[in-house]
């Protein structure tokens, strides 16, 4: 959907080109140091081009030979005419939630995200209700003159005819129109109170007799936690009550994670841009160790990727602990920035590692002695991370989710820029669904990941009633809808995914849109 106006057939007046002619000086600045010198070398020279060889046949381009003057864009997250207010960009349009952050109905640890940033497919994809956000966005101050330009722009879901259809028939015929009153938000307390019972028998199980077998099964509750508990309560789907929600959510810090890293990175780089190469972290924080999609370099051990992993797996655990200390200490994962992140925030990544630390090792081991508690910390680490491995790697990593078939729907959306996609259109192509109600109770609905990236918001036990309508529609527009049997099934399917990427030869990155502005979202 590219805009002409009285430029015709311009290709420097596409929005990706608008864009990538804004923010080309500040490319270098923006990648990130986790990038591969080689990929960083193809996207800027990519993006050089892509700013620069525009060839316009307009009457109104100015002649060649004529510089025209550089555009230097104000900087919002360093002016201090910006910084002094906790803003957020909706639509186009700045606005001031200073006032509101306090008032908002899901907690301030939820619009936190928005703060600093470009929340538009994030306030969309987490109201049901279409107009709630923007009404309220509307008593909000706007701020004058901001520089809305120099903000690397969002995804509008609520551009989507599919997603809008989706959304539409749920309320309807799921919720009946009680979704105002909060009924998408409730049916998972039993789901909490059985999960947490588990948790607390198994942990008094292994500080009572610390060592394999009880880590085994402190493990398996950390997953469990970890698949449905605290990713409920971060999303806001545990409860109406916000305070509830942040409880849950708090649990993931409890099982050796952080939630605020994990809303960053889950909810604002994955969740928003999901399989996106160059924005959702979770398919380029793993490289060069693992390669998840043809467009990045292939090295030689990638061929070996799809044996080797397993072995990694279990250390999983370990690579988010180093992972969230690190972002504490730069205030950014490696997909997005901490701008919203308040002291409190940072204070429970803390207090949560030194909680988490000595139950699995510092009792055990006044209690048992080292031995038994390392041995101890190493299954529970091990467990937890081939668990949560094999139910959630699964779900974004097989054939039909990635651009690896030339010609396919996946390959063809992904391979546009992030800005002319159909938002709903990315979510449903980019994830694949395993099993039923069962999968969905031990999971927390992500088996239904296809559902969950459409609403993440949502209780997932109402996830198997939603299905039904998403296949529906997607089977009315010809739309791939990925769906296993079993668990199993689509664990081999990712296996065998991870040997074509690893063997398959890299995908021209001019081919897949890879513009300066999307590394630029990192900010």
């Amino acid at each position: 959907m590219s805009t002409t106006g009285n430029l015709g057939t311009c290709a420097c007046n596409t929005r990706p080109a608008r864009q990538a002619l804004r923010t080309r000086g500040a490319l270098q600045h923006v990648l990130k140091p986790s990038l591969s010198p080689c990929l960083k070398r193809q996207r800027l020279h990519h993006v050089s081009r892509q700013a620069n060889n525009c060839v316009c046949t307009s009457v109104l381009t100015a002649p060649a030979q004529v510089e025209q003057p550089k555009q230097v864009l104000q900087s919002p997250w360093q002016d201090s005419k910006w910084t002094q207010y906790k803003w957020t960009v909706y639509r186009g349009i700045a606005y001031d939630l200073t006032s509101f952050i306090e008032r908002h109905p899901a907690g301030n640890w939820l619009i936190n995200l928005a703060i600093g940033r470009d929340c538009t497919a994030l306030f969309e994809s987490y109201h049901l209700r279409p107009k709630v956000a923007s009404e309220q966005l509307k008593r909000l101050p706007v701020l004058q003159d901001f520089p809305v330009e120099a903000v690397p722009s969002s995804p509008y879901p609520n551009d989507s005819d599919l997603y809008n259809t989706i959304r539409e028939r749920v309320r309807r015929e799921v919720f009946k129109g009680q979704d105002a009153k909060g009924a998408h938000r409730t049916g998972s307390g039993k789901a909490a109170v059985a999960i947490l019972g588990y948790a607390a028998a198994a942990c008094g199980a292994y500080l009572f007799d610390t060592g394999l077998t009880t880590g085994f099964l402190l493990g398996l509750a950390g997953a469990w936690i970890g698949l449905t508990v605290q990713h409920c309560g971060n999303h806001g789907a545990m409860s109406t009550s916000p305070v509830v929600n942040k409880a849950m959510g708090l649990t993931d810090d409890l099982i050796g994670g952080s939630s605020l890293m994990w809303r960053y990175h889950h909810q604002v780089s994955h969740h928003i841009h999901c399989n996106d190469l160059e924005l959702d972290e979770d398919v380029f924080s793993a490289f060069p160790f693992l390669r998840f999609d043809a467009r990045m370099p292939r090295k030689w051990f990638h061929k070996y990727q799809h044996i080797y992993m397993w072995g990694a797996y279990p250390f999983l655990q370990l690579a988010f602990q180093l992972g969230d200390w690190q972002g504490l200490l730069e205030n950014q994962t490696k997909g997005t920035t901490l701008h919203g992140a308040n002291a409190f925030e940072k204070t429970t990544v803390v207090l949560g590692k030194l909680v988490h630390y000595s139950i699995i090792a510092v009792i055990p081991a006044m209690l048992h002695g080292w031995p038994a508690a390392a041995l101890g910390s190493a299954a529970y680490m091990a467990t937890q991370g081939v668990v949560l491995a094999a139910t959630f790697a699964v779900s974004h990593n097989v054939a039909e989710a990635k651009p690896l078939a030339s010609g396919s729907a996946t390959t063809s959306s992904l391979l546009t820029d992030y800005q002319e996609r159909d938002w709903g259109i990315q979510q449903v192509l980019t994830s694949a669904n395993w099993g039923g109600r069962i999968g969905n109770f031990f999971t927390g609905g992500l088996n239904l990941q296809i559902e969950h990236h459409l609403f993440p918001a949502i209780s997932f036990v109402h996830y198997p009633a939603i299905a039904k309508i998403v296949r529906d529609e997607c089977e009315k527009r010809d739309i791939p809808y990925a769906h296993y049997d079993t668990l199993p099934e689509i664990v081999g399917r990712f296996s065998r995914y991870m040997q074509q990427v690893g063997l398959a030869e890299q995908m021209p990155l001019q081919d897949g849109s890879l513009l300066q502005h999307t590394a630029a979202q990192r900010l």
